[in-house]
């Protein structure tokens, strides 16, 4: 049977436990040193491209927007912005579920590489377009029904631009062609790649006067994967510079090729004295330091550049270059 307490003995307790000397407790140490942090890892989510290249498909990408804009604002006769929303990793299966049913989705070819990818247009934006093309003012129709034959072939002529602005984007980093291979309605039947595989997806956003909407842009990592090296900065970095190298090179020729210059041939050379050139008079012949044979020398500006041969086109004195300085 248990015993019952008394009241005293009670408060005895109480007051030996408020009177006892606190035990000193020592905090563990908060990790081991030298050992690693453990980080969270999703195995459902691989991240299998770095933050580093992430920025390089950034700066592709927004290089594309910003060309893009230009190429939708002369093609519809309008004002169109073109910005970059996002660049995100995520699984094939999670990038299908997020496109609309009916779309209007594109896959292409991005030769050489192997694999295929995916352009989406939000089907608002894509009914904006063929409407402004068709003399209205661009505004967005709230129905959900797939394209008919007269707004894809529309939508075709816009899709073969966004192409040909992609190919120019990637050209620092790899020379490829965006080739259009099929047009799909319901995004279930596209599988381009497993459901689980990690897709990389460029978010930008098309803003016109009467409406707005996005498109999508999916590579599958295992398309990209055998140029993902080149993504690096330092690669991106001295491929943006050799490019521009080029192009200034290229620039230069071009703006200089008008320009005229001076150029002098010296037939040959001799000394004589002030009394003999004062006695020069019409007929009198100066006997030069090289025969006729030799070749002659070229001035440009006040440079030697070239050796030639002195001679005769029709009644036209001329000289025949054989040799550069």
């Amino acid at each position: 049977m248990a015993q019952v307490l008394s009241q005293d003995e009670i408060d005895a307790l109480l007051s030996n436990v408020q009177t006892a000397e606190p035990v000193e407790t020592v905090e563990a140490p908060s990790r081991v040193e030298g050992a690693r942090k453990a980080l969270l890892y999703d195995f459902k989510h691989p991240n299998r491209v770095s933050k580093d290249q992430l920025r390089s498909l950034e700066s592709i990408h927004d290089n594309f927007a910003n060309q893009f804009g230009s190429t939708l604002s002369t093609f519809t006769r309008s004002v169109v912005d073109v910005d970059l929303i996002s660049v995100d990793q995520i699984t094939y299966s999670e990038f299908v579920m997020s496109l609309a049913t009916p779309s209007c989705t594109y896959v292409f070819s991005l030769d050489p590489l192997e694999g295929a990818g995916i352009l989406d247009f939000n089907p608002s934006i894509a009914f904006s377009f063929v409407d402004r093309m068709f003399g209205g003012r661009g505004k967005a129709l709230n129905t959900e029904r797939e394209l008919t034959g007269i707004e894809k072939s529309i939508m075709s002529k816009i899709i073969s631009r966004a192409f040909q602005g992609l190919s120019r984007a990637w050209e620092h980093v790899e020379k490829m062609e965006f080739t259009q291979s099929a047009f799909e309605s319901n995004p279930q039947f596209i599988q381009i790649v497993p459901p689980g595989e990690t897709v990389i997806v460029v978010s930008l956003q098309i803003k016109m006067l009467s409406a707005s909407g996005l498109i999508t842009v999916c590579y599958p990592y295992l398309t990209l994967e055998s140029i993902m090296d080149k993504l690096s900065a330092q690669h991106w970095i001295e491929a943006r510079k050799k490019g521009d190298d080029h192009n200034r090179a290229e620039k230069n020729a071009i703006e200089l090729s008008g320009v005229t210059t001076q150029l002098i041939a010296i037939l040959g050379r001799t000394d004589i004295t002030i009394k003999e050139l004062l006695r020069l008079r019409s007929g009198d012949v100066i006997r030069l330091d090289l025969s006729e044979n030799e070749d002659i020398t070229l001035l440009v500006g006040d440079r030697m550049k070239f050796q030639a041969q002195p001679g005769k086109v029709g009644h036209n004195k001329a000289v025949k270059i054989t040799n550069f300085q």
